[in-house]
């Protein structure tokens, strides 16, 4: 598929997932700030959300929020990726980020770390979906 707006939209448009609605929705509002729109995927899956290109998961409250908000859709991407990867752990995923202390992510910190997750994981497999993005993300 080519990517344009317009598939952006069409996959926003066909999904049953509030969270691959929502990193959509974060893909068409940058859309207008990139002449290559590569780098809309490319600048948060290199850099990482905790960067702070996504400016809407900065700050704990907003990182907890979403969490929260998407936390099962989270959680199945993690189990897919923990069965893909044969890493059964999320510290075998997160290594010293995941704070062994708190193993069902009840405080903020792991929370904070799979909201980043989430969103990375859902705007990679967006990416999936354009021949241009397959080598590159």
């Amino acid at each position: 598929m080519k990517l344009t707006l317009v598939n952006i939209k069409e996959l926003k448009r066909n999904s049953d997932s509030p969270l691959l609605k929502r990193v959509c929705n974060y893909v068409i509002d940058r859309w207008s700030d990139y002449n290559d729109k590569k780098g809309i995927f490319t600048d948060v899956l290199h850099y990482g959300c905790q960067s702070g290109i996504v400016g809407e998961l900065i700050y704990y409250t907003d990182t907890v929020r979403f969490y929260k908000q998407y936390r099962q859709e989270i959680n199945t991407l993690l189990y897919d990726l923990m069965n893909g990867t044969g890493l059964y752990s999320p510290t075998e995923l997160f290594g010293d980020k995941w704070d062994k202390e708190d193993p069902l992510a009840q405080d903020i910190c792991n929370q904070n770390l799979l909201a980043w997750f989430g969103f990375e994981e859902t705007l990679r497999n967006i990416g999936y979906n354009f021949e241009t993005l397959q080598n590159c993300i």
